[in-house]
Parts: C-alpha cells; structure tokens; sequence
C-alpha cells in the first residue's frame, strides 16, 4: 500500500510553482511600468508600435526562463515536471490573454504579439528547466 505524496512536498511543490509566477510577473510587469515611466514605451492606454512589442517578447522570454528555473530550483524534487506544470499554468493564462485582446481590440497589441506569449509559455519552461537539471548533473558530477 503507498503512502502517496506527503502533504508537506505537495506544499513545498505549490510554493516553488508560486515562486517563479511571482518573479515572471513582477519583473514583467515591473519591467513595463519603468519603460512606460523613462519614455521608451508610450504612456498607458496608447498604441505602441510593433517593435516596442517585439522588446517585451524578449524580455518575456528572459523571464519566463528565469522563472521557470527558480520553480525548479526551489522544487523538492522532479525539478523539470516542476517548472513545465508553471509552463502549463503560464499557457493558460496566456491563451486567455489571447482571448481576451482578440475581443478588446488592437489596443491592446497586435494579435502576432498575443500569439508570441502563447507560444513561448512552453519552450521558456523547458528551458528553465533544463538549466536547472543540468546544474544538478554538473554538481553531481564534480
């Protein structure tokens, strides 16, 4: 008879999951706000041009990476199924987005850049992922 998971892995697994959200949305976010603020990005409420959205799909990607690997990091254990159920989550919420903008209007970004967000959800977790997997051979190999 298993035991099953215990209740204090399963919570340690929710908080790094958590973890990693809260660092790709607050640097997202907070990236946005200083790019509104310095004058690169227009004020809030208006139109940007498509290469401005092109520079936070890249600083998305960044991000998304960097998130992904904190969630592996902190992880109990299965650090690469830790960091793609974030790339799950972040694909979820980001096919809502998609939803979401397509019924709002261009005003909120072109429909390329919606796509983008989507499609990166993914790849950015594997990746995060695997950078944290392949610190954990290159420890253990040393």
């Amino acid at each position: 008879m298993s035991a099953g998971p215990r209740p204090r892995g399963l919570g340690r697994s929710a908080l790094a999951v958590l973890a990693g959200f809260v660092v790709i949305f607050v640097l997202s976010l907070g990236t946005d706000a200083i790019l509104h603020a310095t004058g690169v990005y227009p004020p809030w409420g208006q139109t940007m041009a498509d290469s401005l959205f092109g520079l936070a799909t890249a600083y998305r990607i960044v991000y998304g990476v960097l998130g992904c690997w904190v969630t592996a990091r902190l992880a109990p254990d299965r650090p690469m199924a830790h960091a793609l159920v974030l790339g799950a989550i972040g694909f979820v919420f980001s096919l809502a987005g998609l939803v979401f903008a397509q019924k709002h209007g261009p005003e909120l970004g072109p429909l390329w850049y919606s796509i983008a967000i989507v499609a990166i959800a993914l790849p950015c977790a594997w990746a995060g992922g695997w950078l944290r997997v392949a610190q954990l051979r290159a420890s253990a190999g040393q």
